[in-house]
């Protein structure tokens, strides 16, 4: 069975952190009951997340986010079927990434210093899901 892997980055309306918790609720909650897998990075008003799970459920999944008064500037990055998920321990993996990150990953600073954006994102094919798979290890 192929899944669906759909990775996208948004922006979190007037940078308001307060709404994060909720947004994090939210996801874990929706995707539980809809098979979705996945990880979101956020940093300096900025999110990086991947969704994955089956074609159908991905996309209801996203154009909830697209709906989202939270959520702007949404650009989907990369879509492709993939034979297994990357992301199967969590309805939604979640890393909050600061000063601490840019001193321990220097060669990822820019990504996270500046936003994720679709611009540097694109220069570098590939880095998006390294990014989330690199902040993903140690939390299992």
């Amino acid at each position: 069975m192929a899944f669906t892997q759909l990775i996208y980055v948004s922006d979190l309306v007037n940078k308001n952190e307060a709404a994060l918790a909720a947004i994090l609720e939210s996801a874990v909650r929706h995707n539980r009951e809809d098979g979705i897998t996945g990880m979101l990075l956020y940093s300096g008003g900025n999110f990086l997340q991947v969704l994955e799970g089956a074609h159908a459920q991905v996309h209801a999944t996203f154009e909830r986010i697209c709906q989202d008064p939270r959520h702007r500037n949404i650009t989907v990055l990369t879509e492709e079927e993939v034979a297994e998920r990357h992301f199967s321990h969590w309805s939604m993996g979640y890393r909050q990434l600061g000063a601490q990150e840019v001193a321990q990953f220097p060669q990822y600073a820019p990504y996270f210093q500046f936003g994720f954006t679709t611009a540097a994102l694109d220069a570098k094919p590939g880095v998006a899901l390294e990014l989330l798979e690199l902040f993903s290890k140690g939390m299992l």
